[in-house]
């Protein structure tokens, strides 16, 4: 006999399925939206805000980045000359490990993470977690070389190469770039991140019907982009070094050490994920589609909104050039 009004005994839609039914278009947008996603929204912009106000340069660069550099080279990164290019391979290298904790890698990878397989097989979830990174690497690659092939060849002349002092008041050119370049990579990530909660239309749906890795590869392509906008004293110093050789492929070597040491830890932590928690939290995530679809989007608008505030906001205020901005006493 057939029935009549609703049947409790049957299973309910999760609430992701019932406000998001839209299927995938990409990678980073699976088409389950959580049932509260404003409350994700103006949550993730809240966080994204209060560290800019807490965030501390010197403590991340100097305190930790200079204290890794100096303990992994063996001397004093700062004040030791870079001898020849062996040297400056291997500075690359352990600078790009010791500037690792930025929020834009975090996010970078924050993104990533849902992406982990399932299988049952330790080996398998291995396979499946090098895949993405594998594919970041195809983007991150050829941005940070043929930056620094353009350091080896004109770096001499290019604003990152000046050391000079900013009167207040007034942007150098160095910090333009800092400001424009981060600034474009933070409303990037915001636009990522309100796709993947179904507030815009999905930049990747039309390319990733052909593409499925697009994605992934354009993240690559942001983390590469770091190089052209970073501040990060060992970071100049390596630039320098690059551009007064005049040697392109230095260059190029040099910043794609400097881009792989800069994830080498995120990515350790993520095949550890994948190969010692036995598929755990991947079982977590696909019983709910819609907590990918949170994670993804909190990361990435976390730290969009953080990058965005930090070099277009708070860096302004600190040169005098906006009239206040809240910072923590320690920052």
């Amino acid at each position: 006999m057939a029935r009549t009004g609703t049947d409790r005994s049957l299973p309910q839609a999760p609430a992701s399925v019932l406000t998001g039914p839209s299927p995938a278009t990409s990678t980073f947008v699976n088409g389950h939206f959580p049932r509260r996603r404003g409350l994700v929204l103006l949550l993730s912009a809240i966080a994204g805000f209060l560290l800019t106000v807490v965030w501390s340069a010197h403590f991340v660069d100097s305190t930790i980045g200079d204290t890794v550099a100096d303990a992994l080279l063996g001397h004093n990164a700062k004040e030791t000359p870079i001898a020849g290019i062996a040297a400056g391979i291997a500075f690359a290298f352990v600078s790009g490990i010791a500037g690792t904790f930025t929020a834009c890698n975090i996010a970078a990878f924050g993104a990533v993470a849902p992406l982990l397989g399932a299988s049952e097989s330790r080996w398998a979830r291995l396979g499946n977690a090098l895949k993405p990174l594998g594919w970041l690497a195809v983007g991150m690659v050829p941005v940070s070389a043929l930056y620094g092939a353009l350091v080896g060849i004109v770096g001499t002349r290019m604003p990152q190469f000046a050391t000079a002092a900013t009167a207040p008041g007034t942007l150098d050119s160095r910090s333009i770039q800092t400001l424009v370049v981060f600034g474009v990579i933070g409303l990037v990530m915001i636009h990522l991140g309100l796709a993947a909660l179904g507030y815009v239309r999905d930049p990747f749906r039309r390319v990733a019907r052909r593409f499925p890795n697009a994605p992934m590869v354009f993240m690559g392509v942001l983390i590469g982009g770091f190089l052209i906008g970073r501040p990060f004293g060992l970071f100049r110093q390596m630039f320098r070094d690059a551009a007064e050789s005049h040697n392109p492929w230095y260059g190029a070597a040099a910043f794609t050490l400097q881009s792989v040491g800069n994830i080498v830890i995120m990515a350790l932590l993520f095949l550890a994920l994948a190969y010692a928690t036995g598929g755990r939290p991947q079982r977590w995530l696909a019983a709910e589609p819609s907590r990918i679809a949170t994670i993804t989007a909190v990361a990435l608008i976390v730290a969009g909104v953080f990058t965005f505030l930090y070099w277009d906001v708070r860096l302004p205020a600190r040169r005098e050039i906006i009239p206040w901005y809240p910072t923590a006493p320690w920052a």
